[in-house]
């Protein structure tokens, strides 16, 4: 019987060919956040059971364009930069499990495969799509500066459609980068069986957060957001009520794992 190896498919002999490396992982990047409200009935209908609204503020939504460099333990992916670079547009909620408040993910986009593995582990319902973002640099004309006055823009597409676009312009200096994606996030992971009919061979409610967490100072401003239609997506009917407000931040952060908090009880189909 031959021993095969990997995080994640395909398994070989050596593992070598899995998609993502075991984890730690390490993140560094630009995050890109504009906060407004909704709804909050709109929010209810992506809570499955038996996650609930958010007692304060439960229409709040957040969504955060990230221009992210990533690697294992080893680091061995900076020096290849394709396998480390990618860019994503998230959207979140908050939601409340036990008496405690969550950060969800209800959608979220992506430019490469190995981070939608990713997401698949850690229960993030990750898609493919086209990202951008304004990118800052200390010199030249061709970028903002992270300060008073600096003007970015982010813009989300996916299956040749538009679905958001967004321009955040910065006023002065932040505590936070927003308070809707504050929380320990609250996901689950599911596999449907492969017998028809079999329901889910996977159903948990788990949770996660970075184990390490840095930051630059964080800026807010004015924001504009537009949403889209499209035949393939709803992120539409989460549509903009009220602006909030726009940040923006360079994080680093380190992902290690999770938490199970239940099983068997979504109630997902």
């Amino acid at each position: 019987m031959a021993t095969v190896r990997g995080f994640f498919t395909p398994k070989t002999a050596t593992g070598r060919s899995s998609l993502v490396p075991n984890p730690p992982w390490y993140y560094s990047g630009d995050l890109l956040t504009v906060e407004y409200r909704t709804d909050p009935a709109r929010v209810a209908e992506l809570l499955p059971e038996p996650l609930t609204l958010a007692d304060e503020d439960p229409g709040a939504v957040a969504i955060i364009w990230a221009d992210w460099q990533s690697c294992s333990g080893t680091k061995e992916e900076l020096l290849d930069p394709v396998r480390s670079q990618y860019k994503e547009c998230f959207v979140v909620v908050r939601c409340a499990f036990e008496g405690r408040t969550f950060s969800r993910c209800v959608y979220i986009w992506v430019d490469k495969d190995f981070a939608i593995a990713r997401g698949t582990h850690q229960g993030y319902p990750k898609k493919l799509g086209s990202i951008h973002q304004t990118r800052a640099f200390p010199f030249g004309q061709a970028a903002p500066r992270i300060g008073e006055g600096g003007t970015f823009g982010g813009t989300l597409a996916a299956a040749d459609r538009r679905l958001a676009q967004a321009v955040v312009r910065l006023r002065e200096p932040s505590e936070t980068n927003g308070f809707v994606n504050g929380h320990p996030m609250a996901h689950n992971r599911w596999l449907p069986s492969i017998e028809p009919g079999g329901g889910l061979a996977l159903d948990e409610l788990i949770s996660s957060g970075g184990q390490s967490f840095e930051g630059g100072q964080a800026w807010k401003g004015e924001a504009e957001l537009e949403l889209f239609d499209s035949p393939t997506e709803e992120l539409a009917a989460l549509k903009v009520d009220e602006i909030i407000g726009g940040y923006y931040q360079q994080v680093g952060v380190v992902w290690n794992g999770g938490t199970l908090l239940a099983s068997g009880v979504s109630g997902a189909q």
